[in-house]
């Protein structure tokens, strides 16, 4: 019998080690196909930036929760790690151990984390040493006297604030280990039920909180990924012993969440981790940190402010168009001494009711959550084509069309017509802020509901000033002209420049709907006057003439209320035509051009803003503007507000705005940006390029 041929020895160990490895290979292979398990491997990016240590606190028992830690130590003060959530960039830890059966790992446990901000860019980081607790359950009944070594291996990232570079570090458990500092050192968890609201693009929070606790430098970091705009400001407002957090969510957020779970820092390090369920958050409440809380001015210069602003609306352009009605009350204010008074009172009573009315259905919308600024009113398109329609309206009464006694646009009328006469010019007169205006109602979204509402009593105060004066100062009565026929001249001369504003409205129809929108809104206008020649044609007969109104205009009006829905369509969002080449304005965008290092000019403004149309014709849209732009590399941007955007309704009241015109310049590396004035010169523009060009930098 013969004997089996055998390789020799060197080549059955060859042989052996081979098979070896090709086994373990195919076993690597299957295991990453069934788990995301990665296998143990030694660190791949050279030596550690920051190292990584795991630590056990004693022996586990059965059935209790073994705490291990995770300690993480620089290896020089640049050198940062991130939370689990990282924000706008970073990456958070990945942890893998090697644990017996049915034992798990819990939810990690941070210490409360820090912000920094890059270019636009927020990021929630650690520096210098730091811990995150690892809880592992036990199970009931685990043998853990046979308990083998723990080992694991972990990912995560190392930073400055110019490179990242990317750890992996392979673990094994030791003993020792400060786990009472450590302890100390993380956010505990809160015991009592806080409660969310992700609605109307803001999530908001209520977290109970005694009102005792101090809040030198608050912030909810949010552990959710992708829900809300990281570095966009938190208001923070008290409500007795409720803490509610208000933080504008991501453009492109993740779905509505069904929990929200983060840490919220009270400032100095301290902080409370909290898990959210969705629940009713109060509205209301004090401001106790937030966008601009800590610029608020004294209560009594913004009172001042707003009085001022009311008072120069009656001199800005974007008022023009109630100008002729005032200028017919003004003159019959000579009259009679009771008569001017009753007519000062009932106008002022008009003017301010309107202005605090529009404040408060304002403050409400905010509170329930939606993005709204001031003048939103003449972001929507029924109530743009009401207004056409009254001016029309208007225009037609002034040119003699036909008469309606006892109201504002009438020679007729006392105390019901200058109230009404208020109502109209506030209601009008309000879409543009204007010089100390401005400061006064972006403080109005911040301040408590009473002293916000008592800045709108005081605009529309400053508003009706002139009109009271004239009521009550006979001296200034005096220098009126003395009525006569000269005023009827004079109202028909009026009907000019309402024919203008109502050609402005239909524009601006145009603008908000597009131009079958428009062309709907022109029919209804022409029924409606072709209704009020009806009109005046039987007053001047002596015959019933107002029930001819509605049967001329009604089926103008059922046509316009069927046509005007169907036809309308969205316009905004897209860049203007302008000798700059804006982009159209984003976080995004913005955080691109900053970071480019060039100085970035940003404008918000709108259709319906006659200030914002007359600084971009007398201020930025000029040749030398742009050449200085251009030689100093500035990034243009615009804001168009001409119809409801919310992202830009946050952006302006984080920058203490209710409204447009905002002009905003940001200098090469300026951590905030310089806000320009409401009247733009090209002087002011020029000077703003050159100081930023590269040979003056």
């Amino acid at each position: 019998m013969s004997r089996a041929r055998t390789f020799p020895h060197p080549i059955r160990q060859l042989l052996a080690c081979w098979l070896a490895l090709l086994a373990s290979v195919m076993l690597t292979g299957t295991a990453s196909a069934l788990t995301v398990q990665p296998p143990p491997t030694e660190e791949r990016y050279g030596d550690a930036r920051i190292a990584a240590a795991l630590y056990a606190d004693g022996a586990p028992v059965a059935g209790q929760t073994w705490m291990m830690a995770l300690r993480f130590t620089p290896s020089a003060s640049e050198w940062h790690g991130y939370w689990s959530n990282p924000g706008d960039a970073g990456q958070g830890l990945k942890l893998w151990l090697d644990l017996p059966e049915s034992w798990q790992v819990g939810a990690l446990v941070y210490p409360v984390p820090r912000r920094l901000s890059i270019s636009g860019l927020m990021n929630h980081i650690y520096e210098g040493p730091y811990t995150v607790l690892v809880p592992v359950m036990v199970p009931a009944g685990a043998d853990v006297s046979a308990l083998p070594r723990i080992t694991g291996h972990v990912e995560y990232l190392a930073c400055t604030d110019t490179i990242c570079v990317p750890q992996d570090r392979l673990l094994e458990a030791r003993s020792g280990g400060d786990f009472a500092r450590w302890r100390a050192e993380v956010a505990p968890a809160l015991a009592a039920p806080s409660r969310f609201d992700a609605g109307r693009n803001v999530l908001r929070l209520a977290i109970p909180l005694p009102a005792g606790v101090a809040l030198p430098d608050p912030h909810a970091f949010i552990s959710n990924q992708n829900l809300v705009d990281y570095a966009a400001p938190q208001t923070f407002r008290r409500v007795g012993d409720v803490l509610t957090v208000t933080i504008p969510l991501a453009e492109y957020r993740a779905d509505s969440p069904s929990v929200v779970e983060g840490i919220f820092a009270f400032g100095d390090g301290a902080g409370v981790a909290f898990g959210a369920a969705p629940g009713e958050v109060p509205t209301g409440g004090d401001v106790v940190a937030g966008p601009q809380q800590a610029q608020i001015p004294m209560l009594w210069t913004l009172i001042l402010g707003a009085l001022a602003g009311g008072l120069l609306l009656n001199i800005m352009p974007c008022v023009f168009p109630i100008l002729s009605l005032k200028a017919l009350a003004l003159a019959r204010a000579g009259e009679s001494e009771a008569k001017a008074r009753a007519e000062g009172l009932a106008y002022t009573a008009g003017v301010v009711i309107a202005c605090v009315a529009l404040g408060a259905l304002l403050l409400a919308l905010r509170a329930a959550g939606e993005q709204v600024g001031w003048a939103f009113q003449l972001q929507e398109p029924g109530v743009v084509v009401a207004l056409l329609v009254l001016a029309a309206v208007i225009t037609a009464n002034f040119a003699g069309l036909f008469d309606v006694p006892s109201i504002s646009v009438s020679m007729g009328g006392e105390r019901t017509g200058a109230f009404a006469t208020g109502l109209l010019a506030a209601f009008v007169a309000t879409p543009c802020t204007g010089p100390f205006m401005a400061a006064a109602l972006g403080a109005a979204l911040l301040l408590p509901t009473a002293q916000a509402l008592l800045l709108f009593a005081c605009l529309g105060l400053g508003l009706a000033l002139p009109f009271l004066l004239l009521g009550f100062v006979p001296a200034l009565r005096r220098m009126l002209p003395k009525p006569g026929a000269w005023m009827e001249r004079f109202r028909r001369i009026m009907a000019i420049p309402m024919a203008l504003t109502a050609l402005a409205l239909l524009w601006l129809t145009v603008q908000l709907g597009g131009r079958p929108f428009g062309l709907i809104a022109l029919v209804l206008v022409v029924g409606v006057l072709l209704g009020l020649f009806v009109v005046g044609k039987l007053q001047r007969s002596g015959k019933m003439a107002w029930p001819a109104l509605g049967l001329v205009a009604a089926p103008f009006i059922a046509f316009a209320a069927i046509g005007l829905p169907a036809v309308y369509e969205a316009k905004g969002g897209e860049a203007r035509a302008s000798i700059h080449n804006p982009q159209p304005f984003s976080r995004d965008a913005l955080a691109a051009a900053r970071a480019s290092g060039k100085p970035v000019f940003v404008w918000f403004t709108a259709d319906w803003c006659v200030t914002c149309k007359v600084n971009e014709a007398a201020a930025i849209e000029r040749e030398s503007v742009r050449k200085a732009f251009e030689n100093a590399g500035v990034v243009t941007m615009v804001g168009d507000w001409t119809v409801r955007d919310e992202a830009i309704t946050q952006f302006l009241t984080e920058q203490g705005a209710a409204g447009v015109p905002l002009y905003l310049w940001y200098a090469p590396g300026a951590a905030a940006p310089k806000q320009l004035p409401q009247v733009l010169t090209p002087d002011l523009l020029e000077a703003q390029a050159l100081q930023a060009s590269p040979g003056t930098r």
